[in-house]
């Protein structure tokens, strides 16, 4: 990729997931990167470690010289998360600089090479991941934009290495109507349950967003969609000829003879006559197994072979803060995930209960967004409910100002389980050591994963102690 006459990239909100991985692209590809965010982060320290430099103040005055020298050669990227009261927007915007969303440089991406967008709204981060790994790992040209940090490769960014033009794996966000600026020769749909309810007005909306990104494919392209999405778009909205569906329960694409195991699930992957017995996903969950159906299927219709299916499934370590297990021995277990929409969390806490049957099951969640908690209370409450203890934190806002009457307490009511509260964050830890709890779950897209080290930290000290 190139920008004519372009030399330097400035990101507004470069500590975001997707951000962050085109400030890697475009440093890797030998442009002078430089970028603003908010606060530090785990993912703004390994950005200055690489090079990058970061300004946490809202400020043209610290913007570096190689910007401001030649506005002509200066491309500046921008998120919709950034205030729209923010000086660095203001700035760049009153001084023509040209602008464009990360969205927008994506698809430019997307235009000029061939392209796998995976899309939903839960699932797209492990799916885009595992079909990059399982590419990569059986030596096929491939670079992906991942909306998370993978295990194997500790970053958001898969480089290509090997001859030939790469392969590009994007996960297409549906937040901002994003994906819409994608030019997919390949797609698939993890889901389409109604999200970014502040974005889309309703579910209806959302959905025919879902239906216009499909309409990018190209004429020769593939279409991989989980049964119950494809049901919510209407198979009629879809091109049934080169459309294929997946699915636990799916007559397509299929898993067999599921086991949950205390650390991996173990299934058959079928489609029609193709069967691949036995594998062993080490991500853990109902929901990995739905994701990794589509992630095989994709790949063997690139020519993956058997053997590179197996070895890249049971080699894919994961992506944080995606179903990741801190602590699984000695009788305890930690758990942490991304989940903040009701489905996920129903997927997540289901499969850890078939994994731990007859274990005490303690959740820490922290909603996020005052609008997503309002839109989907009733479901939120439904879906904690299969804990044994529900423990909530404080709404995170992210872009978002309070509402009023809206909180974490309003979904005590609704759950089911025998112990529930509502904590402060910084009250957690000391009621953690006070309860010692058996199978511990953390939950949220806000800032408890600021809490997990400590948490797992203190988890693994029990091991040791139990031991000595």
């Amino acid at each position: 990729m190139s920008f004519k006459g372009k030399n330097s990239v400035y990101f507004l909100g470069i500590g975001g997931i997707g951000m962050s991985a085109l400030a890697r692209w475009f440093q890797h590809e030998g442009y002078f990167v430089a970028g603003y965010d908010k606060t530090p982060s785990p993912l703004t320290e390994e950005l200055v470690k690489e090079g990058i430099a970061i300004s946490f103040v809202d400020s043209d005055q610290h913007i570096p010289e190689n910007i401001l020298s030649d506005k002509s050669k200066v491309l500046v990227i921008w998120t919709p998360a950034i205030p729209k009261n923010s000086s660095l927007l203001e700035f760049f915007t009153s001084q023509g600089f040209e602008m464009k969303k990360r969205s927008e440089v994506l698809g430019v991406l997307t235009s000029s090479h061939r392209s796998i967008a995976v899309a939903g709204t839960h699932g797209k981060t492990t799916t885009s991941s595992l079909i990059a790994h399982m590419l990569k790992t059986a030596g096929k040209p491939v670079a992906a934009f991942l909306g998370g940090i993978t295990q194997n490769y500790q970053s958001n960014l898969i480089l290509n290495d090997q001859k030939g033009e790469p392969i590009m794996v994007v996960e297409a966000d549906e937040f901002d109507r994003s994906f819409l600026r994608l030019h997919p020769n390949e797609a698939v749909i993890t889901s389409a349950d109604p999200d970014h309810l502040d974005i889309y007005g309703d579910e209806a909306t959302i959905l025919d967003g879902f239906r216009q990104f499909v309409g990018l494919l190209d004429k020769k392209g593939k279409l991989y969609i989980q049964i119950n999405a494809a049901y919510r778009l209407g198979e009629d909205s879809l091109p049934l000829e080169k459309t294929r569906f997946y699915g636990l329960r799916s007559e397509g694409i299929r898993a067999e003879n599921i086991k949950a195991m205390p650390g991996s699930f173990v299934f058959d992957y079928v489609d029609g006559d193709k069967e691949i017995k036995g594998l062993e996903l080490f991500i853990p969950g109902f929901h990995n197994v739905e994701n990794a159906l589509a992630a095989i299927a994709v790949c063997l219709d690139h020519q993956v072979t058997e053997e590179q299916v197996r070895k890249g499934i049971s080699s894919f370590k994961g992506v944080k803060r995606r179903f990741e297990i801190h602590v699984n021995e000695g009788g305890l277990v930690f758990i942490d995930d991304y989940a903040h929409h009701p489905e996920e969390i129903r997927a997540c806490l289901s499969s850890v209960i078939a994994m731990f049957p007859g274990k005490k099951v303690t959740v820490v969640f922290q909603p996020h967004l005052y609008t997503r908690t309002r839109d989907f209370a009733p479901g939120f409450s439904e879906s904690l409910s299969l804990a044994d203890e529900v423990i909530l934190l404080d709404i995170y806002p992210a872009r978002e100002l309070p509402i009023e009457g809206v909180n974490s307490e309003m979904l005590l009511e609704g759950i089911q389980s025998q112990k529930k509260q509502v904590l402060a964050k910084t009250d957690l830890t000391a009621y953690l050591r006070s309860t010692n709890p058996e199978v511990l779950v953390t939950l949220g897209a806000g800032d408890i994963d600021r809490l997990v080290p400590e948490i797992a930290n203190w988890t693994r000290s029990r091991l040791n102690s139990s031991e000595s």
